[in-house]
């Protein structure tokens, strides 16, 4: 796990991303092509908030940047949590797309949200240009996060645990854990339905925070790095909240990928 903060040149150009100089792309024009469509979907507890950082940047950059926040959580955690499972969450994705008549998107997916991604593909695959798991989550057919003992709890909503077992920087822990909620518990524990419609699309990128300690991260990365379809980068100096901890070093990776 000796990768950099981020991908250099150097990495990037053996992935096959080229330069526009060696595109023969002109300043202007490559501004103008890369202004992209951005679909941020945070992990488990968190909100669109936790984007924040990010989305500031990009929008900055005269990028389309669209942050849902998921039922059951955050500025939405006033719904039942009884009523919400794995594909209420999907669907308020995918409802962002299609009412938005967002197409040609960068889709990014957070820890449990690379989960929701992966069932958003499932529906909207022709809308999506480039996906993006961020120390995510990347479900096989017939999986769930209950599947491996990773969540036992049973109650209707499960408590969020506190910032610092995230590992987030020691200036927003406070800040990060006055916006944790709880989570439904059905999200965690609903199969999901894989045909690997996410495999199809044209740009796919795994990025993993080795400083926070996870088996299944670790193991969806190793998949990734011997998939030639697959580009794969560490991001290092942050917990698993990246968003949070290494905002600008997260959206110059996003933007060079897409």
């Amino acid at each position: 796990m000796s990768r950099g903060d981020f991908l250099s040149r150097r990495q990037f150009l053996p992935m096959g991303l080229a330069s526009a100089t060696q595109l023969g792309v002109s300043g202007a024009a490559r501004a103008e092509t890369t202004r992209r469509t951005f679909v941020l979907v945070h992990g488990a507890w968190h909100g669109g908030w936790c984007w924040r950082r990010v989305a500031n940047r990009l929008a900055a950059k005269g990028h389309y940047v669209i942050t849902p926040t998921l039922s059951g959580v955050g500025g939405r955690s006033h719904l039942k949590p009884e009523d919400i499972d794995l594909t209420t969450q999907m669907n308020d994705v995918v409802g962002e797309i299609k009412w938005g008549d967002l197409g040609d998107i960068v889709l990014v997916g957070h820890s449990y949200g690379g989960m929701v991604i992966t069932g958003v593909a499932e529906q909207v695959r022709d809308r999506i240009a480039a996906i993006v798991y961020l120390d995510a989550f990347q479900p096989r057919d017939g999986e769930s996060l209950a599947s491996g003992g990773r969540n036992s709890w049973p109650e209707p909503v499960t408590p969020a645990p506190p910032a610092s077992s995230f590992r987030v920087n020691s200036k927003d822990v406070a800040w990060v854990n006055s916006k944790l909620t709880p989570h439904p518990t059905r999200c965690f524990t609903q199969e999901l339905k894989v045909t690997g419609a996410y495999q199809s699309i044209p740009k796919k990128l795994y990025i993993r925070a080795p400083l926070f300690p996870m088996k299944a991260f670790d193991a969806v990365l190793e998949r990734c790095r011997a998939d030639h379809t697959w580009q794969t980068a560490t991001i290092m100096g942050s917990g698993h909240d990246v968003m949070i901890d290494q905002p600008a070093e997260l959206t110059s990776m996003l933007e060079r990928f897409a």
